[in-house]
């Protein structure tokens, strides 16, 4: 599943491919991936617009085009962007096509369509759109970051992957962050101490920094990451046996030498 790190690098991607360019042709060859807008009325507000600089909020992405009309996106499970040629083969997957100026294609890729895009006429509609989320991952401040976990006595890993208290954390990030902070994903969150929201946040911030560069959350040997996947996981730092449980309907991987019981 698209997290964070995943949804950078998507807006990157339309940055390179789009940014600046006019948009010729919108081709929606799939519409059940549009939400309370049509194929025409999609085709009418984009095409003969460009592509601005693109924004982020947690796993959305907003396509802007200058003082017109917001492309939004968000790739649910299996989606994401990709650029290539309007000569290039049409896969299967690719729901929506983008031609702009230049001989570039953006294509919107989605396998299982759980998402998709919406159209936001302003800055007010798209405010609709993400009222439910929190702060992004990225850019909240620790003492933000600090209030919304003691406001909530739900389990830390529940927390940190519910988008209404902190946007762009999915279940790779989080069980990575508690891995390198040793704390529990199973801890309640208004129990941690302030060094362990401190060390927390920390590590968050590490985590996104690198996992941004790498365009996702990667599978590296020295990451949990890389071996929750493994028939007998064993933790990168101690060495010991991983555990595996689920977590609000989550596959959970933790060390319960590096992530000791912190009842």
């Amino acid at each position: 599943m698209p997290e964070l790190p995943d949804v950078e690098g998507f807006r990157k991607t339309l940055a390179s491919c789009a940014k600046g360019r006019v948009i010729r042709r919108v081709e929606v060859r799939d519409a059940g991936v549009l939400h309370g807008v049509s194929g025409r009325r999609l085709r009418d507000a984009l095409e003969g617009r460009r592509f601005t600089e693109p924004q982020r909020h947690g796993k959305w992405l907003l396509a802007r085009t200058g003082d017109g009309p917001i492309l939004v996106l968000h790739f649910g499970m299996t989606g994401r962007l990709v650029c290539g040629r309007p000569d290039d083969a049409v896969e299967a997957h690719d729901r929506v096509l983008f031609t702009v100026a230049g001989g570039h294609q953006l294509r919107y890729r989605d396998q299982r369509k759980l998402q998709g895009l919406w159209l936001a006429d302003d800055d007010s509609d798209v405010e609709g759109l993400l009222a439910g989320q929190g702060p992004d991952a990225m850019a909240v401040d620790r003492e933000e970051f600090e209030a919304a976990l003691c406001a909530h006595r739900g389990k830390i890993k529940t927390v940190l992957t519910d988008q209404s208290v902190l946007a762009g954390l999915g279940n790779l990030l989080a069980d990575e962050i508690l891995w390198r902070a040793g704390l529990r994903p199973a801890d309640r969150a208004s129990d941690l101490t302030q060094a362990e929201r401190r060390r927390l946040y920390t590590h968050m911030r590490r985590t996104l920094r690198l996992a941004v560069t790498a365009g996702c959350v990667p599978p590296r040997d020295s990451w949990l990451t890389g071996h929750r996947d493994d028939p007998a996981p064993a933790c990168p730092r101690c060495g010991g046996p991983l555990r595996r449980t689920r977590m609000a309907g989550r596959g959970t991987v933790w060390c319960p030498r590096c992530q000791p019981d912190g009842s």
